[in-house]
């Protein structure tokens, strides 16, 4: 539920916006399918559930377990006013019945995100209907976070940089010697929820040593011994919103060739983060960081894309990564997207730095304020 004491979002203003996509897509209606585009476009949260949004109204197809909960937070604003409808059997008959009932004969569908059983189902309960691909419809929408959404991630951002913070305050305890990487990943689990956040935005990455070098290592028993670099990968979910940081530790005494990774892996995200600025492609942005990992031999090392965005999901549009002809992005105000170059030796370990962005007519502005230093037990 979103909190009465806050804003919230426009909801009406985001079904207006669809609706008038829906004369240039030369559709009748769009039937949303995504979670988190149905949340983005009405508030509902839920398991399951179809967003029916045709030119002049908007209708909510939910099973009986979410009846009362929707008649409710419409009655008190907090989520759009809907139409509702019941699923008494099947969500594909009754999504028939709806398409029936208001004579629907053109529907854009998310073909990312349905299966072809589904849309099989679909059309087996609207004969005669043309079901239209409309790849990227909400999701462009939401590329562009607005007022409230920005006001939330700033929140957030401020929120984990806290937590980060206490993580260096804490790191004789924390992240010391003998510590296993399980008990480390819980021990920041807590730390963020309580800072306010309602649970981690995905499992929180605590990899040391030769598990360094895995990009996306899941925490394991092992224990963090003297000479390890120790990735530390985690955010939460405020109102909905992800946020998403890296941090490095280490259990001294380290090697120079470990120094030496971490101080390349710093100065390629600050090069990255000091690109950021609109009407430049993001791949620049990747460029910039890649640059320097590349300038100090690391370039080989850096095997991932530079960023993703971060909004409702915590990895949305854009995508931050090389240059790509079929998908050009520009990089533009509102935009909020992570900035995470990192490179990985085997038999030395693994090094990656994470900050939140948000793009503005200056340039960019890091939400997760917070010291990329070291934190050396």
């Amino acid at each position: 539920m979103v909190d009465a004491r806050r804003p919230r979002p426009d909801w009406a203003g985001r079904l207006l916006t669809v609706q008038s996509r829906l004369v240039d897509a030369q559709v009748d209606a769009v039937v949303v399918s995504t979670p988190n585009n149905i949340r983005y476009l009405s508030g509902f949260v839920g398991s399951a559930g179809l967003l029916v949004v045709t030119r002049d109204a908007v209708r909510l197809i939910a099973d009986g377990r979410y009846d009362l909960y929707a008649r409710q937070h419409i009655a008190d604003g907090s989520m759009a006013t809907v139409s509702l409808e019941r699923v008494d059997r099947r969500y594909d008959l009754t999504l028939g019945q709806v398409v029936g009932t208001l004579n629907l004969s053109r529907i854009a569908f998310e073909s990312t995100h349905v299966t072809v059983a589904t849309l099989g189902s679909w059309e087996r309960a609207a004969p005669g209907t043309t079901w239209v691909r409309a790849d990227g419809l909400i999701e462009n929408m939401r590329l562009i976070k607005d007022a409230y959404e920005i006001e939330i991630l700033r929140r957030g951002g401020k929120l984990i940089a806290g937590v980060i913070e206490q993580l260096g305050e804490q790191v004789g305890s924390v992240l010391r010697a003998g510590r296993a990487e399980t008990a480390i990943a819980r021990d920041i689990d807590k730390m963020v929820e309580a800072a306010g956040f309602s649970g981690p935005s995905f499992e929180t990455i605590v990899a040391s040593g030769p598990n360094s070098a895995l990009p996306h290592a899941r925490p394991t028993d092992r224990l963090l011994c003297p000479g390890d670099l120790v990735v530390l990968d985690f955010g939460g979910v405020l109102d909905g919103y992800c946020l998403d940081v890296t941090r490095m530790s280490a259990v001294g005494p380290l090697s120079g060739q470990a120094l030496a990774l971490f101080d390349a892996v710093k100065v390629a995200a600050e090069a990255a983060i000091a690109a950021v600025r609109p009407g430049i492609l993001t791949s620049d942005v990747d460029t910039a960081a890649r640059d320097v990992l590349t300038a100090r031999g690391l370039g080989e090392a850096f095997t991932h894309s530079t960023g993703h965005g971060l909004g409702l999901d915590v990895h949305e549009a854009p995508r931050v990564g090389r240059s790509d002809p079929d998908a050009r992005e520009m990089v533009q105000p509102g935009m909020v997207f992570t900035i995470e170059p990192g490179a990985y030796v085997e038999g030395l370990g693994g090094v990656r730095l994470e900050d939140d962005v948000l793009v503005t007519v200056a340039g960019g502005e890091v939400i997760t304020p917070a010291s990329r230093d070291l934190l050396l037990v």
